[in-house]
């Protein structure tokens, strides 16, 4: 099957490459003239036979909604367009809407499985209508990981049902990893436990635990048995807050998401305010000791005392 393919970066191009690989051509365009086929968006619409179907690979947000937009006049009727990146389920149904004006076919594709989808697959999320689906199924059982469809795809639902699931699917990854992380630190901290690689990996076999998200964090801790050489200073890609948008929007607790994305906004902050504020208060209503801050010269200040009496007061 022949294939428009927008964006060659880390994913992209592995996904280029997996293609090839199962016997499709593809023709992919790239800002970056080295990895791209073609000098052009105009140039990639003209080297595909019609009906074409482009699969647009680009950040989510106003890059995509622009490619999409832009692709919207070049392409004809019976075309179809295909956003495999991290859109906003919302943006779907404006994409999708804008295109069919023109007649042509839209469908929303999350993408999971990193720069280790070339070799193992990609876990793909699909939404749109089923003749569409139908239509690239080719495509997406190339990209998908080998074994039965229904273990690495799922046609979600409608328009914007791909990408929706995709959003669901990074929120609990955040949980996970969050959870991940707080074991680790906990094990680190005790004196008695010498061997902190050791137990993560004891626990990637035979445990309930065990996962791939588990096997990587085994894996850094090979290659940096104390993540010192890795900053505690974690972005978010904007799918962990919509999932938690979601969740308040139709009233569903989610308690584990939410907090890891807070330690996420909470690891970007050299010195919190919020715990500053939290330490005052805790030395006004108890004179619990404070350290102050760091002076010009950037040493820590020493602790100050009770700002009154002795009260004993625990918080």
């Amino acid at each position: 099957m022949q294939l428009g393919l927008i964006g060659l970066g880390k994913m992209g191009g592995n996904m280029r490459e997996r293609l090839r690989r199962a016997g499709h051509e593809v023709v992919g365009f790239d800002r970056n003239p080295e990895v791209s086929d073609v000098d052009s968006l105009e140039s990639l619409v003209g080297a595909l036979s019609a009906p074409r179907v482009v699969w647009v690979m680009v950040p989510s947000g106003e890059p995509t909604r622009e490619t999409v937009k832009t692709l919207g006049g070049l392409l004809s009727e019976g075309d179809l367009v295909i956003d495999g990146g991290n859109s906003r389920f919302t943006d779907d149904t404006v994409n999708a809407e804008a295109l069919a004006a023109s007649g042509i076919g839209y469908v929303d594709c999350g993408v999971s499985g990193g720069v280790w989808g070339l070799e193992n697959g990609y876990g793909l999320m699909v939404g749109g209508e089923d003749e569409m689906v139908e239509r690239a199924m080719p495509i997406f059982d190339a990209l998908r990981p080998e074994g039965p469809r229904e273990e690495g795809f799922v046609h979600a639902g409608a328009v914007g049902a791909g990408h929706y699931a995709k959003m669901v699917h990074n929120g609990i990854e955040y949980g996970l990893m969050q959870a991940y992380a707080e074991g680790f630190e906990l094990l680190a901290a005790k004196d008695i436990v010498t061997d902190v690689h050791g137990c993560f990996q004891a626990w990637t076999r035979g445990t309930v635990v065990r996962s791939w998200l588990l096997d990587l964090l085994v894996k850094a801790l090979e290659e940096d048995p104390g993540l010192k050489e890795i900053s505690g200073y974690t972005p978010d890609s904007g799918e962990g807050r919509w999932t938690v948008e979601e969740a308040i929007a139709n009233s569903v607790p989610m308690p584990v998401i939410s907090a890891a994305l807070f330690a996420r906004f909470t690891s970007r902050q050299e010195s919190s305010p919020a715990m500053r504020a939290v330490a005052a208060l805790r030395q006004q209503f108890g004179g619990h000791a404070v350290k102050k801050a760091a002076g010009p010269s950037g040493a820590p200040g020493d602790q100050a005392g009770p700002s009154s009496g002795t009260g004993s007061t625990q918080a």
